[in-house]
């Protein structure tokens, strides 16, 4: 997908991709010419990704390209062993998780699972949950309890899905019933926002000591196609909408929503994924260390105290 904003970036790296085809195809060496191209390319990358808006932004978290949880699985971790079903009614490839080791911390792994490709995105209902998703990641949280295992949780998907099955299945009650135990659960979590945090499909498993957002994510109540089809009867609006939910990690910050950015590469995450994930890792071990630390009474305190704070002028 080729977004709007970035087309002077793309015409830069395609003529930097012609002299290099011509450096193998002719006697005439291009090097001094690809050269000035390629630190054009990054001026021009760092000039347009550090003045979006916030219609821009949705865009880049939206990105086919952007690393997934599979990726981030790969490129973080030293091991994962998936865990399955919610013992219920069935197993959601929409959210999966599992235990995993990270460093020298062993964590449950859950996350929003959407697909790199159209066949992919249709066994995972693109990353968007029913009831026994939710169901199945809050079995898992209580089994880390048990075992005194963190929690780390990968927020990714335009919300829970909304078809009438998961109405019917209980789709509310089971997002409500994760926050609430969420709230009092025994152990550190840390919930990270990668790409699209949406609605209650994002906060169903989004309750946590630490919130971390990618620079380039968004986290909001509505889509800004939703939110400028209510208020504007038209979703054309939706650039105008983002701009009134201020939903970038930036303004989140501002308001107490969040506790950390986890700065992306120049030109986003979907240009460099081994770059994010080193600045994921980091941020992830670092937040563990810490947290691992604080006696459990104080950090229920301190998880409610939080969360009390959020709104407040």
């Amino acid at each position: 997908m080729d977004l709007d904003f970035d087309k002077p970036i793309k015409d830069i790296e395609n003529k930097i991709a012609e002299l290099k085809t011509l450096n193998l195809k002719s006697k005439v060496n291009f090097a001094s010419e690809i050269k000035v191209l390629e630190k054009r390319c990054q001026e021009q990358i760092r000039s347009i990704y550090s003045n979006l808006t916030p219609w821009q932004v949705v865009q880049i978290a939206r990105h086919p390209k952007r690393p997934v949880l599979q990726d981030y699985i790969s490129l973080i971790f030293n091991s994962f062993i998936e865990l399955h079903g919610d013992r219920i009614y069935a197993d959601d490839q929409a959210l999966i998780g599992g235990l995993a080791t990270l460093d020298k911390h062993r964590v449950m792994l859950i996350g929003h699972n959407k697909g790199k490709n159209t066949k992919e995105n249709i066994e995972r209902n693109f990353g968007m949950a029913k009831p026994e998703g939710y169901r199945k990641a809050l079995r898992l949280m209580k089994m880390a309890e048990k075992f005194r295992i963190p929690v780390l949780m990968f927020i990714d998907t335009q919300g829970a899905y909304p078809g009438m099955e998961a109405e019917k299945r209980g789709q509310a009650e089971a997002i409500a019933h994760n926050l609430t135990d969420m709230a009092q659960l025994e152990v550190p979590l840390i919930a990270l926002v990668t790409g699209e945090g949406g609605s209650g499909g994002a906060i169903g498993i989004g309750a946590g000591d630490v919130i971390l957002m990618l620079s380039f994510s968004i986290y909001s109540v509505i889509s800004p196609e939703g939110c400028a089809s209510i208020l504007w009867r038209n979703a054309k609006f939706a650039p105008e909408a983002a701009e009134a939910l201020k939903l970038t990690a930036p303004s989140l910050l501002k308001m107490g929503i969040l506790n950390e950015i986890v700065e992306e590469p120049i030109g986003g995450a979907h240009r460099n994924h081994e770059e994010t994930a080193r600045n994921i890792k980091m941020s992830l071990i670092r937040h563990l260390d810490t947290l691992n630390q604080i006696p459990l009474k104080k950090l229920l305190k301190q998880r409610f105290e939080m969360y009390a704070r959020m709104g407040k002028p």
